[in-house]
């Protein structure tokens, strides 16, 4: 399969030939949402936590005798209907991990490669250098290339890259090493260095 490289002026300037393995998989959404799924619930904290009538302090005594009061009998000042009891059906800290074995989370990234390659939503360029951490310049880069919402993917993060694009909405850096399911179905484009397409094909294989 060959992807075509983009220069800075947004024409095509190379032919990158890649894997039609990695590049022209099938499509299969059941399992890329599978996948997304279980990343998206394992980044979960899972530490929600309240107590129960046995963990709120008091309530060793019968708050009031049982007769003559006009109120309802209680014995402890522990239970869910007091102001400082325990809840019913406390929350308790928990796992939200989902199983995903390492062939069905690449197979899920190569779906989504290859769809996004199919769509057009991939773009390569040759390499993404700037010269100064200024977002001036970042933003005339994507407007040449007339891109807006986009996951910038590098094989090394620069600095300067970082600073120019952390202020940017609808804009994110991340590098191969990096990249997530999730992150990838989250943007309209994604805009790859040669580089980093080399090293995704490279990971994925």
């Amino acid at each position: 399969m060959d992807l075509s490289i983009r220069s800075d002026n947004g024409g095509a300037a190379a032919i990158l030939t890649v894997s039609d393995e990695v590049f022209g998989a099938e499509f299969k959404p059941g399992l890329i949402h599978q996948v997304v799924t279980a990343y998206l619930a394992a980044s979960r904290s899972g530490t929600k936590a309240q107590k129960t009538r046995a963990m709120v302090s008091g309530g060793n005594s019968k708050p009031f005798r049982q007769k003559g009061t006009g109120r309802a009998r209680a014995g402890t000042t522990r239970g869910p209907l007091w102001r400082t009891g325990g809840r019913a059906f406390a929350a308790v800290p928990r796992d939200y991990s989902q199983k995903v074995n390492r062939k069905m989370y690449r197979g899920a990234v190569r779906s989504i490669v290859s769809e996004l390659v199919r769509q057009g939503r991939l773009v390569v360029v040759p390499e993404l250098n700037l010269a100064a951490p200024k977002t001036k310049e970042l933003v005339g880069k994507l407007a040449d290339l007339n891109l807006a919402d986009v996951l910038i993917l590098t094989d090394d993060l620069t600095e300067n890259l970082y600073f120019a694009a952390r202020n940017l909405p609808g804009v994110d850096v991340m590098t191969v090493r990096e990249v997530d399911p999730a992150s990838l179905v989250a943007f309209e484009h994604v805009l790859a260095t040669e580089a980093a397409v080399r090293k995704l094909e490279e990971r994925l294989a």
